[in-house]
C-alpha cells in the first residue's frame, strides 16, 4: 500500500521483452530496497526482483495490457514510491498500485502557477468512481478531482508536484496510469 506522495523520480535503465512478459530496470535512488519489496512505479505496484544500483521488475501480460509499462522506453522518467510502513504519516490517500486502466491526456493548460490536466477516462463506465474533490491516482500521484466531465476528468497540479514528478515530462496525447479511489470503488458496489 502506498500514499501517492511521490518523493523521487527515477530513470528507466533497461527494458526487455521476455517470453510472456516484460523486464524493466530503473536507477535505484530509494532507501534500502530489498528483493521482494513492493515499489510503486508510475502507480503500478511492482515487486523488486533484484536490487542494487538498479531495481529490476518483471511484469505479466495483464499488467502490460492495463498499464503503461509496456510503452516505457530506456531513459524515460518514472515516479517511484516505497510502500508504507506501519506508523508512517498518511499524507495522500490509500493507493494500492492496482491500476484500473490507461487514461489519455487530452489537454494541458496553465492556470496561474499551476497546470490543469484533462484526462480521458480509460472506459466511460469508470466515471462512477470519480467524485468532485475526491481522490484519484495518476501515474501513482495522489491527486484531487477538480471536475468530472462526461468522458474525462480534470486534475490541477501545483508547482511542487509538477517539479517532483514525471508530470513535467507529459504532453497532450500521452497515456497515464489511472487508479480510482478504493473507497469510491467499494461504495459503488451493489
Amino acid at each position: 500500500m502506498f500514499t501517492g506522495i511521490i518523493s523521487k523520480t527515477s530513470k528507466v535503465q533497461n527494458f526487455e521483452r521476455t517470453k510472456g512478459g516484460l523486464s524493466v530496470s530503473v536507477l535505484n535512488n530509494l532507501e534500502k530496497v530489498r528483493m521482494g519489496e513492493s515499489i510503486n512505479v508510475n502507480g503500478v505496484c511492482s515487486t523488486a526482483r533484484k536490487a542494487g544500483n538498479s531495481i529490476s521488475f518483471e511484469y505479466m501480460p495483464e499488467t502490460i495490457r492495463l498499464t503503461t509499462v509496456g510503452i516505457l522506453k530506456k531513459g524515460d522518467i518514472v515516479n517511484v514510491e516505497q510502500s508504507m510502513k506501519a506508523g508512517d504519516r498518511m499524507s495522500g490517500h490509500i493507493v494500492l498500485g492496482h491500476i484500473d486502466g490507461r487514461g489519455t491526456i487530452s489537454s494541458i493548460q496553465t492556470e496561474g502557477n499551476s497546470k490543469i490536466f484533462e484526462i480521458k477516462l480509460p472506459r466511460k463506465k469508470f466515471k462512477k468512481f470519480l467524485v468532485y474533490k475526491g481522490s484519484v491516482a495518476v501515474e501513482g500521484i495522489s491527486l484531487s478531482v477538480a471536475k468530472v466531465l462526461s468522458n474525462s476528468f480534470i486534475v490541477k497540479i501545483i508547482p511542487y508536484t509538477l517539479k517532483h514528478t514525471n508530470l513535467k515530462e507529459k504532453r497532450k496525447g500521452d497515456m497515464v496510469n489511472v487508479e480510482f479511489d478504493i473507497f469510491t470503488k467499494y461504495a459503488s458496489q451493489k
